[in-house]
């Protein structure tokens, strides 16, 4: 903290005083450049198409049915089926192994056994 009188002060000048010139401001200009502006009269023109109205889907007159859209995704569907089979097919291996049952009637490929 030595010199504190003179810190103080240089940071005052610095602060107050004006700028070295390094950024000089350019030369006055007027706001608003002078635009000379002639009048031309357009030809009279069709009005341009406008947008439909704004409709909130929360106001409409008729309501939604869920079951009439098909909104299910199909990914899903099908990962549905797949577990229904696959719970089918356990459901063969346990009633196969454990009680000698056998759920599949048609096996393609293997000749028809009687007993």
């Amino acid at each position: 903290m030595h010199d504190l009188i003179p810190r103080a002060l240089q940071w005052l000048r610095l602060l107050f005083a004006p700028g070295t010139g390094k950024r000089r401001r350019r030369p006055h200009r007027p706001p608003f450049p002078h635009l000379h502006l002639t009048l031309v009269r357009c030809p009279l023109t069709a009005e341009p198409p406008r947008l439909p109205s704004h409709r909130s889907p929360y106001g409409l007159a008729t309501l939604l049915d869920g079951a009439e859209s098909a909104l299910a995704r199909p990914y899903l569907t099908a990962h549905e089926r797949e577990a229904a089979l696959q719970q089918r097919r356990r459901l063969a291996l346990v009633l196969a192994a454990d009680f000698g049952i056998d759920l599949d009637r048609h096996v393609i490929g293997a000749p028809e056994v009687t007993a």
